[in-house]
């Protein structure tokens, strides 16, 4: 009797900590949708930057955290070669984040979906790999934080 009450109180305190947790944050306004097509990136700025490296080449290409202050939202772009292929994330203080793959092409130029940033620190990362992403053909970079 006694192992039963304990192991309920233990799962009832168990499912009040993933029901608080930042990872079960509420979607916010614009979250996971795409920046140019909901017309918040047009008047966009970076607010950090970096750059991607791989094991071989020390810049492979840049990464950017933009913000819509008409939006409140932020993303990731980046900058690298044509042929290469990967993932963008952006991530914000509260938990939430966005994971977008994207394929070789489009000038090399590549953003991933908004994530709502108002009042809250926000970062992000990119990979990207090219030829198959074997013997050091593959890289990876990210932003430092941003909090307003």
């Amino acid at each position: 009797m006694k192992f039963r009450v304990t192991a309920t109180a233990v799962g009832a305190i168990a499912a009040a900590l993933l029901a608080t947790s930042p990872a079960q944050a509420a979607a916010k306004p614009y979250d996971h949708k795409d920046p140019y097509k909901t017309g918040c990136g047009n008047s966009a700025r970076a607010v950090r930057t970096g750059i991607m490296k791989s094991r071989i080449e020390p810049n492979i290409g840049t990464i950017k955290l933009m913000w819509s202050g008409t939006c409140k939202t932020n993303w990731i772009e980046i900058k690298t070669m044509t042929a290469g292929y990967g993932t963008i994330n952006v991530y914000t203080q509260d938990g939430r984040e966005d994971r977008f793959s994207y394929r070789a092409g489009n000038g090399g130029r590549h953003w991933g979906n908004m994530l709502y940033g108002n009042d809250m620190c926000a970062w992000g990362s990119a990979s990207v790999s090219w030829n198959g992403g074997m013997g050091g053909q593959s890289g990876s970079g990210g932003t430092p934080k941003a909090c307003k």
